[in-house]
């Protein structure tokens, strides 16, 4: 598995290219490699972990689905990449301002977590791990958004009730926490 995961960790190196985190001079990859860490804290499946690396791919690069399906069964039996695969498309925005011009954000983001009610128990752990190393990222670095985004995930916190609990309350008490040290 550490094989399969470290050949994962790579494309998604290639696939992010020069990239960086929006707030710290770190390649953007180090944020789906601390996701997919938090998500091994309580999962071994490897679709899990997986989709967790590629979290960001579909929407943040110039891969497109065929690609990653390609890479994927190169490193992965069918079954397990085509799961990997449901799973990043899962995670992917839909409802995204270049896609929807129309809708402002608040509107957008209330159309998504409609959408990700219906992800998969599995993914909605990753969502969990995804937010919580957000959050742990806005929060020191841009306070006055912060505000906004951790009342966005708030809110798909508690419409997302059937990824990993413990996860679950994990990213809850970092986002609660975070809203509280931004109201003083």
């Amino acid at each position: 598995m550490e094989e399969t995961l470290r050949k994962i960790t790579e494309f998604g190196y290639h696939a992010h290219g020069n990239q960086q985190r929006k707030y710290t001079p770190d390649l953007y990859m180090v944020h789906p490699v601390r996701v997919m860490e938090q998500c091994k804290n309580y999962t071994q499946d490897i679709t899990v972990l997986a989709a967790a690396l590629l979290h960001d791919v579909l929407e943040d690069t110039p891969i497109g689905e065929e690609e990653m399906r390609n890479f994927l069964l190169t490193v992965m039996p069918e079954a397990q990449a085509e799961e990997t695969l449901k799973r990043v498309i899962e995670l992917t925005d839909v409802y995204i301002k270049d896609d929807f011009p129309q809708l402002n954000r608040r509107t957008r983001k209330a159309k998504e977590v409609e959408r990700l009610k219906q992800i998969s128990p599995e993914t909605q752990t990753v969502k969990y791990a995804d937010i919580l190393d957000n959050s742990l990222e806005i929060i020191p670095y841009d306070p006055d958004f912060a505000k906004v985004y951790l009342h966005e995930v708030k809110t798909i916190l508690k419409a997302l009730d059937r990824g990993n609990p413990e996860l679950r309350r994990k990213a809850m008490t970092v986002v609660e926490e975070g809203l509280k040290q931004l109201s003083r």
